[in-house]
């Protein structure tokens, strides 16, 4: 009965582990094309665009600037009936204004419609 119930609770680690491996890894390919829609990627650079949940977008760009400094922006936008705020590199949040609206909400199309036909159109 012991060992019954051990075989059960680790092939259901295992299930839940592979279930969370693949969220991950959907989540980085979802993030690399969202990181794209904005243009081609300058080499030596990382960027990223991608949903974290339902109410948080994440902007995360990564490059070596002039001077040969290592140079990291992450940029987290909070989605709420009330607006939409923003928070730059750990700093607190502020309301984005109406063009900025415009923009995130074009990039989130683009972003949608590109998941949608390069990573989930065998799924839909």
């Amino acid at each position: 009965m012991l060992l019954k119930k051990f075989l059960n609770n680790n092939a259901a680690q295992r299930q839940a582990d592979r279930e969370a491996e693949l969220y991950r890894a959907l989540i980085r390919r979802e993030a690399k094309i969202g990181g794209e829609i904005f243009g081609e990627v300058p080499v030596g650079t990382r960027r990223e665009f991608f949903c974290l949940d339902e109410h948080t977008w994440i902007w995360h760009e990564e490059w070596v600037d002039e001077s040969g400094k290592r140079q990291i922006r992450t940029t987290r936008y909070d989605v709420r009936p009330s607006g939409i705020l923003k928070a730059q590199d750990g700093q607190s949040y502020q309301r984005i204004n109406k063009a900025e609206a415009v923009r995130l909400s074009e990039a989130v199309s683009r972003y949608n419609y590109r998941i949608r036909t390069e990573l989930y159109a065998a799924y839909l």
